[in-house]
């Protein structure tokens, strides 16, 4: 009772947050209808099968454990607010703290993928940040390849024996990164240079991204590791059968 008390201030600060931030319509993800269709298509089908297996994980979890209901909702808030919370960049996109590694940690990649999906329909539709036609493209990038470098590197990390607090300071911030890159991969596929092509293009969107994003990401890092060791002080039991402190790998 006491840990989920905490959990619960944790959510609203997050949320508190959100509400002073003030949010400006033209800094999106990629924005809605920027990428043809073609491109727009194939990232949406490319992230189904991640939907359908994160939606089994989390039902596996939420079985097996219903009171990780509040967990999972802090995990969503948690990426909800930080991914709201954009500088622009490139045009047709921006930077922002992605806030994925943590729910990755304690949920597993997939899962992630569904609360990102949620989260980016959310913004989508109510803050004109990111786009419906782009989801796909946005949902691959913060919410497949994001969680699964956090979720790696987390775990590689335990396994080698580092500190908690580095362990998830690089999956959070390495996996924030992650997502700029796949970003500028996307852009780039979409729109190869005249002179230079794909390389090129994905050159130029990277070293633009990169003045923002890096300060973005270590800052990321740092945020989540206070939020964590806040979890792991008045959630550890959660924490325990979720297998986040002891170091087995989830399927």
């Amino acid at each position: 009772m006491f840990g989920k008390r905490y959990t619960i201030v944790i959510t609203g600060y997050l949320l508190a947050l959100f509400l002073i931030f003030p949010q400006s319509a033209y800094a999106m993800h990629i924005m809605e209808g920027f990428l043809p269709i073609s491109w727009a298509g194939f990232w949406m089908a490319l992230i189904l099968p991640f939907l359908f297996f994160g939606i089994r994980s989390i039902q596996s979890s939420l079985q097996s454990n219903p009171s990780l209901k509040m967990l999972l909702g802090l995990a969503g808030a948690f990426a909800f607010v930080l991914s709201a919370l954009k500088i622009p960049s490139v045009t047709g996109s921006c930077s922002h703290p992605t806030g994925v590694g943590l729910g990755a940690i304690l949920f597993g990649p997939t899962a992630m993928t569904v609360l990102g999906s949620i989260v980016l329909i959310f913004q989508a539709v109510l803050l004109a940040h990111g786009g419906l036609t782009t989801l796909g493209a946005n949902t691959f990038s913060m919410a497949v390849i994001g969680p699964f470098v956090s979720y790696g590197i987390y775990k590689a990390l335990q396994k080698l024996g580092a500190p908690l607090w580095l362990c998830v300071f690089l999956a959070a911030a390495l996996g924030d990164l992650a997502t700029y890159v796949t970003t500028a991969f996307q852009l780039a596929l979409a729109f190869p240079a005249q002179n230079g092509g794909f390389l090129a293009s994905f050159a130029k969107f990277m070293g633009v991204f990169a003045v923002t994003q890096i300060p973005l990401a270590i800052s990321e890092g740092l945020l989540t590791v206070v939020v964590f060791n806040v979890l792991a002080a008045y959630n550890k039991h959660e924490l325990q059968e979720l297998s986040v402190l002891s170091g087995e790998v989830r399927a």
